[in-house]
C-alpha cells in the first residue's frame, strides 16, 4: 500500500458559504454537489449559461470580487480564465481551499464520489487520478447501504444518550445499536425507544425472515436489496436450485443451511422448512430464505409465510426474478405483445389435471401465452393433451433450460412437434412458452424439435 498524499477527513460547511466561480456545467455540477451540504451555496458569473434555476443556489452575475468570500468556507473554480485565477489568488489568501476543477495539480482539495446517506456519508477519491474507478466503487457501496440508512443514523444519534444512562455494559450497548441499524421497521424514535427497552428487560431477541428471491442463477440478476440483505444475515436457508455463488454473496461467517428440493429427493420436507425457520428467526437470528427465482411464484412461500405469521415472527419479501420471465429475456421474447398476446399465464404443468389443461388450450387459442413450469420431462404429453383440447399443433413453442444463466439452452418448434418428439434436453430446470407471441422472438440460435424422434444432446 503506498502513502496518501492527501488526509481524508469530513469538513464543516454549517453556516458557512461555498463560493462558486464559474457559470457553466462544470459549475453547475459542483454546485450540486455543494447543494448537498447546509452551507449556503454562491455563483458567482458574469454570464450564467447553464441551468441554475430551482436549485436554491444564489446566483450572482457580474465579476468576481474578493468580497464574495466573506464567511467562504470553500471556493470551488469553473472558471478557467481571468476571473477564476483571481478568486483562487484570494482564496489562498485568506486560506480558504480552493479546488480548480479538472485541473488536479491546482487543487487544494479534491471532491470525492458520495454516497449519500444523511448524516452518513461515504465518500470514494482517488486523489483526482481516476474519477471513474470511484464511481464504479460508488456504485458498488451504493448497493450495500439500505436507501434508509440514514434514518437508522439519525435515530442512533437521537437515541445515544438514553442507551448511554441505561445500557452501561459496552457490549449491550453494542447490540443495541447493532439491532437499531439493521431493524427492518423501526421508522420512529418511538419505535427505537420500545426495542432499548426490549434491550434493558434482556430480551434482545430481534430475529427476522427474508423471502428472498434469487432469480434464475446469475448472481448480477439480483436485486440490489437481495444482495444486502444477503450480507446482514446470520443464517442463509437455501433451495437446492440456488447456485452456490449465489449462496456465498453472503456474509463469510453466516451459517449456511441447504434444504434442497431435487427431483424425487427432498433432503428436507415442506413442514421441516417451516419449523426451521422460525426456530431460527426466534433464537433472535436474521434468516435469509433464499429461493430460486421469486419467492411468490412456485415458491411456496405462501406456507412459509403462514408459519411464521402463526409464529409472531417478523418477515419481509424480496422479489427475484422469476425463470419464465428470465426466458423471455434470454430470447427476446415478448410474452405481451400488442395484437398479438394480451396476458401471460404463468403455471405448473406437473401435476396438471385434465381441466386445467383444457382452460390453458382456450387461453393459448385466444391468444394468451403460456408460460408453463417444471414440465420438461412430461413435455410431449403435455402438448398432445394441449391439442386434444384444441390448441392448433401449429402454435409456436419455445423451451428455455438453464433461463438466465452461461449454461442455458433453448429449443424451438411447435406444439405438434413437440407432441411427436422424441427429446432429450439439457439438465436443468426449463421453462416452456407457448404462444403465438413465441414467434416474435429470437429462437435462430435454438434447437429444433420439429423432427419426430429427433433427439437434443
Amino acid at each position: 500500500m503506498g502513502d496518501l498524499n492527501t488526509f481524508p477527513l469530513s469538513y464543516k460547511v454549517e453556516g458557512k458559504r461555498i463560493v462558486v466561480v464559474g457559470g457553466g456545467e462544470e459549475a453547475l455540477n459542483k454546485a450540486r454537489l455543494a447543494l448537498k451540504t447546509t452551507a449556503s451555496v454562491v455563483i458567482i458569473a458574469e454570464h450564467i449559461e447553464a441551468g441554475f434555476s430551482g436549485l436554491g443556489a444564489t446566483l450572482v452575475e457580474r465579476a468576481f470580487e474578493p468580497a464574495d468570500l466573506d464567511n467562504a468556507a470553500l471556493l470551488f473554480v469553473a472558471d478557467h480564465g481571468p476571473d477564476g485565477e483571481v478568486a483562487a489568488a484570494a482564496a489562498r489568501a485568506r486560506g480558504i481551499p480552493v479546488n480548480v476543477v479538472d485541473v488536479p495539480e491546482q487543487c487544494d482539495f479534491y471532491t470525492p464520489s458520495i454516497v449519500d446517506r444523511a448524516p452518513l456519508t461515504v465518500a470514494i477519491a482517488t486523489e483526482g487520478k481516476a474519477p471513474v474507478l470511484a464511481r464504479l466503487v460508488r456504485a458498488r457501496i451504493e448497493a450495500m447501504l439500505a436507501p434508509d440508512m440514514g434514518l437508522a443514523a439519525r435515530l442512533m444519534g437521537a437515541m445515544r444518550e438514553g442507551a448511554m444512562r441505561l445500557l452501561p455494559d459496552g457490549a449491550a450497548r453494542r447490540r443495541y445499536f447493532e439491532a437499531l441499524a439493521t431493524a427492518e421497521r423501526i421508522g420512529s424514535e418511538i419505535e427505537a425507544e420500545a426495542l432499548l427497552a426490549a434491550h434493558v428487560a434482556g430480551d434482545e431477541r430481534t430475529g427476522i425472515v427474508h423471502l428472498i428471491g434469487a432469480g434464475p442463477g446469475a448472481e448480477d440478476l439480483l436485486t440490489l436489496r437481495a444482495q444486502r440483505l444477503l450480507q446482514e444475515a446470520d443464517v442463509i436457508v437455501h433451495d437446492q436450485l440456488v447456485p452456490d455463488a449465489v449462496v456465498e454473496m453472503g456474509r463469510r461467517d453466516a451459517q449456511r443451511i441447504s434444504v434442497g428440493k431435487a427431483k424425487g429427493h427432498h433432503s428436507f420436507s415442506q413442514a421441516q422448512i417451516n419449523t426451521l425457520i422460525v426456530r431460527l428467526a426466534g433464537e433472535g437470528k436474521r434468516v435469509a430464505r433464499l429461493k430460486s427465482g421469486d419467492p411468490m411464484v412456485f415458491g411456496r412461500a405462501g406456507e412459509e409465510l403462514e408459519a411464521l405469521r402463526k409464529a409472531g415472527i417478523a418477515y419481509t419479501i424480496v422479489p427475484g426474478v422469476s425463470a419464465a420471465l428470465a426466458a423471455a429475456a434470454d430470447t427476446a421474447t415478448p410474452v405481451t405483445l400488442r395484437k398479438v398476446s394480451s396476458g401471460v399465464i404463468l403455471a405448473t404443468a406437473h401435476g396438471a389435471d385434465d381441466d386445467e389443461l383444457a382452460h390453458w388450450a382456450a387461453l393459448a387459442g385466444a391468444g394468451l401465452t403460456l408460460a408453463l413450469y417444471m414440465g420438461k420431462s412430461i413435455a410431449a404429453d403435455v402438448a398432445g393433451r394441449l391439442m386434444a383440447h384444441g390448441l392448433a399443433g401449429a402454435v409456436p413453442v419455445g423451451i428455455v433450460v438453464n433461463a438466465g444463466r452461461r449454461d442455458r439452452q433453448a429449443y424451438r418448434g411447435t406444439v405438434g412437434g413437440l407432441a411427436t418428439g422424441e427429446v432429450e434436453f439439457a439438465d436443468g430446470p426449463a421453462v416452456i412458452l407457448v404462444g403465438e407471441a413465441v414467434r416474435a422472438g429470437d429462437w435462430d440460435d435454438a434447437a429444433d424439435l420439429a423432427a419426430s424422434q429427433f433427439k437434443v444432446a
